[in-house]
């Protein structure tokens, strides 16, 4: 084989490889202005907030979650207030009727009659994705957004709605749409069992955002959380609660009763970060007795493994005997902790549960929990330690290495060093059955 020499292949008669149409030339970064990226605000803060501040014109934007959780709700509403600020936005339902979409966004908005949102917000029920661009084109939508892409179709693709060859077909259809109409294209989307976005990853790097809608549908709480944003933040969560007229924003101060007066045994407060704010998430552990050998260790809105890991460290360099207990451990409200800051929590929650002991009242604690018991750094700590002192929290447990860090709040504060030593700190508290 020869080897390779430059100017192989096509060339012109200059000798350099032939190229259609004028190339684009490098140019130093310090030469490259920046980038002005408009906002389009949808009034909803929280949802602006997961999105970076609002939407981006010519984003394509994929929301997926549950069945059910309250996707298109959320969407409406939105939809609404940029349709009463003169924004014309097309809603195009692959799954409903228009007249079953206006019956839902007529209980959700209320009775009340917005001219400007009425004349703004177009409903169409329409499974073909040609048509659907054809109708934005016509309606010179600002938003469009398509519920649900497993539903759309193209006429020419010879496959079934909801197949991998669709649904890469019509995602990539819209994409286009978007970048060269200027127009905010929100695709929704559903999950499967195992909690993916449906043709597995398939839609999710085409498009420039996307959105996880989580919650239980029992439950009220919902959270969305930005897993991909080309531009914001993938940090940021919005909090909202489910009502009779539909999403209701959510104050994180909610969530977690830190100004409880009463010790309670299995309970602790923990301050997590939420991208670039502190929520205080309450802790609950349950500890019975099961069998030797066999014992429970169930989750939720925690990670299972690091339950397993934090029993193991308890019964090592706590002292505990918990072989032969069914541990249980969740997170109230909804909410799923995914960082170790939360460790020392829920390793107190699970000693008191099991020790009928609690923590004084309005205790928060921060701190990573190492294999061999040591309580080692978080970040962000002066901004989880204020944030818990200003919701009424008297106590932060914090680790050692930090408690300098924590000077402002010093008064409240004490510094943890081991597993061990937080157990000290657990007062028995008279059982009530």
């Amino acid at each position: 084989m020869e080897p390779f020499q430059a100017g192989d292949g096509d060339e012109d008669e200059t000798g350099r490889p032939g190229i259609e149409g004028a190339a684009p030339s490098a140019a130093p970064m310090a030469e490259i202005s920046p980038l002005e990226v408009p906002r389009l605000p949808t009034g909803i803060s929280e949802f602006d907030r997961t999105l970076g501040g609002g939407l981006v014109p010519g984003s394509a934007i994929l929301v997926g979650g549950d069945p059910g959780i309250g996707k298109s709700t959320l969407l409406l509403q939105a939809f609404s207030a940029l349709a009463a600020r003169g924004q014309r936005v097309l809603y195009a339902s692959s799954e409903e009727s228009a007249q079953q979409v206006k019956l839902r966004a007529e209980r959700i908005l209320g009775d009340g009659v917005s001219k400007s949102r009425d004349e703004n917000l177009f409903l169409l029920a329409e499974s073909s994705v040609a048509r659907i661009t054809n109708e934005a084109r016509r309606v010179r939508a600002s938003v469009l957004a398509i519920d649900s892409i497993q539903l759309v179709h193209r006429h020419d693709a010879d496959a079934l709605p909801g197949s991998m060859t669709q649904l890469r077909r019509c995602c990539l259809e819209l994409v286009q749409f978007a970048k060269t109409t200027g127009t905010v294209v929100m695709i929704v989307g559903h999950v499967t069992k195992e909690g993916d976005l449906a043709g597995p990853k398939l839609l999710e790097h085409l498009v420039d955002v996307v959105l996880s809608f989580e919650g239980d549908r029992h439950h009220a709480y919902r959270l969305v959380r930005a897993t991909k944003n080309r531009f914001g933040s993938t940090h940021e969560i919005g909090l909202f609660e489910m009502t009779g007229e539909g999403l209701a924003e959510v104050d994180e101060s909610a969530l977690a009763a830190a100004n409880a007066t009463e010790p309670r045994p299995g309970t602790a407060i923990a301050p997590v970060m939420a991208g670039s704010r502190v929520l205080l998430a309450e802790i609950q552990a349950l500890a019975v007795a099961g069998f030797l050998g066999s014992a429970k260790r169930k989750a939720s809105g925690m990670d299972a493994g690091r339950l397993s890991m934090m029993i193991a460290v308890l019964e090592k360099h706590g002292g505990l005997r918990l072989s032969d207990q069914d541990i249980y451990a969740s997170v109230a409200g909804g909410l799923r902790i995914v960082e170790p800051a939360a460790d020392l929590a829920v390793s107190l929650a699970i000693a008191g549960a099991h020790l009928a002991r609690a923590l004084p009242p309005a205790t928060a604690v921060l701190g990573e929990v190492g294999l061999s018991g040591e309580i080692r750094p978080v970040r962000s700590l002066d901004q989880r330690v204020a944030e818990a002192i200003r919701r009424g929290c008297s106590t932060v447990l914090v680790p050692a290495a930090q408690a300098d860090s924590a000077k402002p709040y010093l008064q409240g504060v004490v510094p943890i060093r081991s597993c061990a030593q937080a157990l000290e700190l657990l007062s028995p508290v008279a059982r009530t059955n």
